[in-house]
């Protein structure tokens, strides 16, 4: 992989399967199976993603068969006996922007269970599909080009004057940054600027404050204790 992936657009399907709201229920099944895709979306007529049809809707109508009559609810009902696919599709459809960083179309994934997601654009025209295989792309990046960008782009804004370089090493996606900084307080800072990088898996952040001055003479009395001459005891 090359590049930084940081939005969707970096990583999203473009080219994808789409359906008509018209479209019958065997043309959906048929066409699913060849693009081998769990989920589509359906579109009106003016090309805005309306809804998505997902093997879930389309097996309803097979659950149906091995239930008593009369006992499913309205709307399930209505799916059991739907042969388009306006009436098969689920509303409204869970999409994400291009340009919605990573973890946002991850927490939408998560938070509605679905495992696909309808890029749309401002208008709600569709861009393409994003899924969950999508977004772990990220994890494919080169160790050497996560270390270069936090080398360049961390770095150099936190600790512009360290106490000693900052080293950034990457293994396997787990960055470990080590090295001596003049304020410790803005440790934890890079180590979460760090995580947000794409790619990175985990972080160790070994970075210290900077060395102590040694005493250069311990023999002799600290200044700051020697007592002041009108508070000598007398001898």
């Amino acid at each position: 992989m090359t590049g930084t992936p940081h939005v969707v657009n970096d990583v999203m399907t473009h080219t994808v399967l789409a359906l008509r709201h018209g479209a019958a229920f065997k043309d959906i099944v048929q066409a699913m199976q060849r693009w081998q895709v769990s989920a589509v979306p359906v579109l009106d007529d003016d090309g805005r993603v309306v809804g998505v049809v997902s093997e879930a809707d389309l097996l309803r109508k097979e659950q149906a068969r091995a239930e008593v009559p009369g006992r499913r609810p309205g709307a399930d009902r209505t799916k059991a006996t739907a042969v388009t696919a306006a009436e098969l599709m689920t509303v409204p459809a869970v999409t994400v922007r291009p340009e919605a960083p990573l973890p946002e179309a991850a927490r939408t994934m998560a938070r509605h269970g679905v495992k696909r997601l309808p890029v749309v654009d401002a208008a709600g025209l569709l861009r393409g599909v994003v899924s969950r295989a999508d977004l772990l792309k990220v994890f494919l990046r080169a160790d050497e080009d996560i270390a270069d960008e936090i080398r360049r782009d961390i770095v150099p804004h936190l600790f512009p004057g360290p106490a000693e370089p900052v080293t950034v090493r990457v293994r396997d996606g787990v960055v470990t940054l080590t090295g001596r900084v003049p304020d410790t307080g803005l440790v934890p800072v890079a180590a979460g600027w760090v995580r947000g990088v794409a790619g990175v898996v985990a972080v160790d952040c070994a970075l210290a404050g900077p060395p102590r001055r040694p005493d250069l003479d311990p023999d002799l009395p600290d200044p700051e204790h020697v007592p002041h001459p009108e508070h000598v005891p007398p001898a």
